[in-house]
């Protein structure tokens, strides 16, 4: 394969790791967040 090839499928697969972890922790995080918001402040979970 050419090298420029297997550099640019790790690069891609790089942005692809980082994006998915990205959303797997901020999405519970702002759900949780939410919650905590919604029992302390008595916010709603739409604000």
């Amino acid at each position: 394969m050419n090298v420029l090839a297997v550099l640019l499928i790790a690069v891609y697969g790089v942005i692809g790791g980082v994006s998915t972890l990205f959303l797997t922790v901020s999405l519970p995080a702002l759900i949780i967040w939410k919650f905590y918001r919604k029992v302390k402040y008595q916010k709603a979970l739409t604000d």
